[in-house]
């Protein structure tokens, strides 16, 4: 049994080792939990002696496969949870985060087993994010980003690198969610702002807007 703690700092260090190939700072992880670097080294070398993290000074910190299997297991609950609490309950997709940060600390793995097949074994959760099976085996996810189409490209959205409440509030009020067709109609050389098509209406987004968009063309 882990202490939810330990559980965030293993699901914080696995969505950052995503991102990368090497090992994860601790400034990276003591910006995401937004906590303390002194904290987080403390943390980092108690995971370490529970044999869920290899940790270097300098190098960063990994997960083993115990601690991978443990962190794969909590983003599970937290994208059922997620999944449950728009699609039963009515929640709107930028109010579940929070919610579920709580909901997938739970430990009974039957609730959990019946709450996926209540759901139908969803593959993804209201975000476009992957949910592991039982097993730990993730789905495919789009990694291409909208900023990396170019003008006259058509592509669909399948997902977003930031699903903030404010982000998701945002492309709310620009009429952007899951499997909605973009057509890219311009960038601009200055700034690499984009202007697209949805559903007849014309945008323009950010650079920052884009990069946090996936697609798939």
């Amino acid at each position: 049994m882990f202490t939810q703690s330990e559980e965030n700092y293993l699901k914080a260090i696995f969505h950052l080792q995503e991102e990368t190939n090497d090992g994860v700072s601790t400034s990276s992880l003591s910006e995401l939990l937004n906590t303390k670097a002194a904290s987080v080294t403390e943390m980092v070398k108690k995971l370490a002696d529970k044999s869920l993290v290899d940790y270097r000074k300098y190098y960063g910190v990994q997960l083993t496969e115990l601690g991978k299997n443990q962190a794969l297991s909590v983003v599970r609950k937290h994208r059922l949870w997620e999944s449950f609490l728009v699609e039963r309950l009515n929640f709107k997709w930028d109010e579940v985060h929070e919610v579920a940060e709580q909901l997938e600390h739970i430990k009974s793995a039957k609730l959990v087993e019946e709450l996926d097949k209540f759901l139908g074994r969803p593959h993804y959760d209201p975000h476009g994010d992957p949910i592991p099976d039982a097993n730990g085996n993730l789905p495919k996810a789009a990694k291409k980003r909208l900023s990396q189409l170019k003008a006259g490209n058509r592509a669909v959205c399948k997902g977003f690198n930031d699903t903030s409440s404010s982000f998701l509030k945002y492309l709310d009020r620009q009429g952007i969610g899951m499997d909605t067709s973009i057509e890219v109609l311009q960038i601009e050389s200055f700034d690499e702002s984009m202007t697209i098509k949805v559903d007849e209406k014309e945008i323009s987004l950010s650079k920052t807007a884009t990069d946090h968009i996936y697609v798939e063309d």
